[in-house]
């Protein structure tokens, strides 16, 4: 019995240990997840700093007197950014999450992690205050004011930091052979 044992051992350890070494390194996501979590998430932040995030923003607010379905309760605007952001620290969750493996997944994973650290202040922040404007129906010019200010003191940085990953995004679904198409 105690031959069987050994035997046993001798040839269970082996495989027990080929059989760990597979599962650790099939903890890597597959491309096309690991793709879709750095890289085409960052798609809902991509007008951020424009004027076509603040006109969002904004429309959130609008009331038309002829549909009573559409009265506002004052909030609608600082509920979409509150929801926003709630969506963006899920994503930066995940994206830190992701295991990077290799030296371009490393790469993908630090410039999406630093582009949501850098756009979520803002719109705790700016964003936020923007916001609060459009629903207590502040004036335009004012309204106008923080924009044109978020807009001059984020969106080129932004758009170099976002442009930066879509180029390693591309370089990478290239690499793996992942049909997109970005611009």
């Amino acid at each position: 019995m105690q031959n069987i044992r050994r035997t046993l051992t001798r040839f269970s350890a082996p495989i027990l240990i080929a059989a760990f070494a597979i599962s650790v390194q099939s903890c890597s996501e597959p491309a096309d997840k690991f793709f879709a979590t750095a890289i085409l998430n960052t798609n809902t932040i991509s007008d951020f700093g424009t004027p076509i995030l603040t006109k969002h923003i904004n429309d959130e607010t609008v009331e038309f007197p002829d549909i009573p379905s559409s009265k506002k309760n004052g909030d609608e605007a600082g509920k979409l950014i509150s929801n926003n952001i709630l969506y963006m620290e899920k994503s930066l969750n995940d994206i830190k999450a992701l295991s990077a493996t290799s030296d371009d997944r490393k790469a993908i994973k630090e410039k999406s992690i630093a582009l949501y650290e850098f756009v979520i202040p803002v719109y705790k922040n700016e964003y936020t205050n923007y916001a609060k404007l459009c629903d207590s129906k502040a004036d335009q010019a004012q309204k106008d004011a923080l924009a044109n200010s978020i807009e001059q003191k984020y969106a080129a940085k932004f758009e170099k930091m976002y442009i930066d990953l879509m180029e390693t995004g591309k370089a990478f679904a290239d690499e793996n052979k992942l049909n997109v198409d970005l611009k």
